[in-house]
């Protein structure tokens, strides 16, 4: 039997981890917009497909195979000329907008951000909480959503929206910020954070395949609910670094650029029951704690 076809658009860090996932269940797509990528997507066990969603010839590529499935993992569009808009969103669906793509039910995931939530004020927020984007990267976001939804509703897709909060790996962990000793807000003042491991995100990416929902939007995170500051100290421990300064609101914002300001000020707790209960998502980090006693352990082994 012939295998379906998935395709991935956006192979990073998650993308490549989503491949190994379903590399032996799918016939797996996967684009990249920097050619030395190509042989590492091999590798993980993916076809390459080196594209640009920002130049025309983006449509042209994605129209040359027939899909199953998309994960979207692209993010919106950035830079000086950038919009509330997603473009890149825009050109993926109408390139995938015709009758020769996919046999149905055709899914489509799209990896949003818990962002478009904004400031909750430290609150406990399901998926029915309305969008109250704060920056441009937010709205961005939420243009996306609404494009595919839309195009769910026109062409019977069956979409899932996976509203994932900071990424986190062995690589990605805020080392550098605490090196350079950027300073957290005091405890009664700070804001509370959400996290997923990448592996985590990969698997509720797999799971959302299998989706019997006609349009569903999910919080993808993981049972962490720490304030930030404490996310920062608990980093730090582990590494031997020093805990960061802590400071008020008021002076953070003025010592930290308006972009890592703009991650500070939203503090939101993000409920994963719903995910957890319809896709059946079983984590293998369920907190930033467990991951990190995990590393702690095997520093303590490579010291032996």
């Amino acid at each position: 039997m012939k295998r379906p076809t998935v395709l991935i658009v956006g192979a990073g860090n998650v993308g490549l981890r989503l491949i190994a996932l379903l590399r032996r269940k799918f016939r797996v797509f996967a684009t990249t917009s920097t050619p030395k990528r190509r042989a590492q997507i091999k590798r993980a066990g993916a076809n390459p497909l080196v594209l640009n969603l920002d130049r025309s010839r983006a449509r042209k590529v994605l129209r040359t195979k027939r899909y199953n499935a998309v994960v979207h993992l692209a993010p919106p569009n950035t830079g000086p000329l950038s919009t509330t808009r997603d473009q890149r969103t825009r050109t993926l669906v109408r390139s995938i907008l015709t009758e020769r793509f996919g046999a149905f039910p055709f899914v489509f995931a799209y990896v949003s951000t818990s962002g478009v939530y904004g400031d909750c004020a430290g609150q406990w927020v399901s998926e029915s909480r309305p969008t109250q984007p704060y920056n441009a990267r937010a709205k961005r976001r939420v243009d996306a959503e609404r494009v595919l939804m839309k195009a769910a509703k026109r062409r019977g897709w069956r979409t899932v929206v996976l509203r994932a909060p900071g990424i986190y790996d062995a690589e990605h962990l805020p080392i550098e910020r605490l090196r350079k000793r950027l300073p957290a807000i005091v405890a009664h003042e700070d804001s509370y954070t959400n996290h997923i491991h990448a592996d985590d995100l990969a698997r509720m990416c797999a799971a959302a395949l299998g989706t019997r929902h006609h349009i569903r939007i999910y919080n993808a995170n993981d049972d962490s609910a720490l304030l930030m500051g404490d996310w920062f100290d608990l980093v730090a421990d582990t590494f031997g670094l020093e805990r960061p300064p802590r400071v008020s609101r008021a002076q953070a914002q003025q010592g930290v650029s308006p972009m890592l300001w703009s991650f500070m000020r939203e503090s939101r707790r993000l409920s994963n029951a719903r995910i957890k209960r319809e896709l059946r998502v079983r984590l293998q980090w369920p907190t930033v704690e467990d991951f990190l006693r995990t590393v702690a352990q095997q520093k303590r082994r490579d010291a032996e």
